[in-house]
């Protein structure tokens, strides 16, 4: 597989894209909130700077599912007994993706936060 061309190898992105959105309730959860982010974007017409940090916490997080999707699967592969260190294993891939969540969760915040701030301070004047 190695010195394929750049069209082959987006291709097998794409192709790993497509069975994590038909694999992963996860990943399509993720990549529905990361739509739902985008349209908060819009409405808020946000500046750019906003649009470039939502960019980078929703590519994180679609990342990390596919990274942690791709460790499950191979560790259930591998190992497809119950085991307790197995579950420690994916307890802590599914925490990777909990993190930048809740770091996702604080910007959208902040950026409702200074929406409406911006629009109260335009009502008084």
């Amino acid at each position: 597989m190695k010195n394929r061309s750049l069209r082959e190898r987006v291709g097998f992105a794409i192709a790993g894209w497509k069975a994590a959105w038909m694999r992963e309730r996860s990943f399509r959860t993720q990549s529905w909130f990361a739509a739902l982010a985008v349209l908060l974007l819009v409405v808020t017409r946000a500046a750019p700077i906003w649009s470039a940090v939502f960019a980078i916490v929703c590519a994180l997080i679609l990342a990390l599912e596919l990274i942690n999707s791709a460790l499950e699967a191979l560790i259930d592969l591998l190992h497809p007994a119950i085991h307790p260190e197995i579950k420690v294993i994916k307890d802590m891939l599914a925490g990777a993706v909990l993190i930048v969540s809740c770091a996702a969760l604080i910007v959208g915040v902040a950026l409702i936060f200074a929406y409406c701030r911006a629009f109260l301070e335009s009502l008084q004047t």
